[in-house]
């Protein structure tokens, strides 16, 4: 191999391993705000547990709550800190991620970073609230109503608390769709017609995810599906939006 050639594996080399070290920093930077934000939480996470169940505590016949191990609230209450850390640390991670992929962006490429990361901040934070109070005060109702004469619920905090928590962070990074449509047009890797084109196949992916998130009830699965939905059509006018602006970008450039 001639000196030449070995300068450019070298650089070559170099790059991929400036770019594991890039990718490195940016999750240690991202489990780091997790990690902050949960300390933080941990003192309020008596706080938030009672948020937590207050859907469930709201209900005609609540079940009563209990936890069935000698450390049982203590890994609760760590559960819900690390939610919360999730949740507070959700635009540091973003803002990582965006990081890591803008050294491959053009200048008018990575302006739109905070108006994406605001926006993307309150579609998470849309997703939450709807999860909270809609989701669960219409499926714990049928879930308790499962229940016989003879066989009363009588909940794990510790089964309610990750059940509840799943539903919302879920629900949470699925409102990201719209943020998704749009990064991903305006970087040029997708197209609004390629949205409209699959609907029908989106509509049953949805319908299955809708599923596999909710409880096994028809009401449980359309109560979440209609927003999917919705939101796969907002991400349709929001793509074909990043499209004409993508164009007007690349035709003055």
């Amino acid at each position: 191999m001639s000196s030449t050639e070995s300068d450019k594996s070298s650089k070559k080399e170099m790059s991929f391993l400036g770019h594991l070290e890039e990718l490195r920093w940016c999750l240690i930077k991202s489990a780091a705000a997790i990690v902050i934000g949960m300390l933080i939480a941990f003192p309020f996470s008596g706080y938030f547990i009672d948020v937590l169940t207050l859907p469930s505590d709201r209900l005609a016949n609540a079940p009563k709550m209990v936890f069935l191990k000698p450390a049982g609230m203590l890994m609760v209450r760590m559960g819900v800190s690390i939610a919360a850390g999730i949740i507070v640390a959700f635009p540091v991670v973003f803002y990582q991620i965006w990081r890591f992929v803008s050294p491959a962006l053009i200048a008018t490429e990575k302006k739109v970073i905070w108006p994406v990361i605001i926006f993307s901040t309150f579609c998470f934070l849309l997703g939450i609230s709807f999860a909270y109070f809609v989701m669960l005060p219409f499926i714990l109702p049928f879930l308790y109503a499962l229940g016989t004469e003879t066989i009363e619920p009588t909940i794990n905090i510790t089964e309610y608390i990750g059940f509840a928590v799943q539903i919302i962070i879920v629900a949470g990074l699925i409102f990201e769709l719209p943020v998704a449509s749009y990064l991903l047009t305006y970087l040029g890797l997708l197209e609004p017609k390629f949205l409209r084109k699959y609907r029908r196949y989106a509509i049953i992916i949805i319908f299955m995810i809708a599923a596999f998130i909710t409880p096994p009830d028809p009401g449980s699965q359309v109560l979440m599906a209609v927003p999917l939905l919705l939101l796969y059509e907002i991400s349709i006018g929001i793509s074909y939006a990043a499209y004409k602006r993508r164009q007007k970008r690349e035709k003055f450039a």
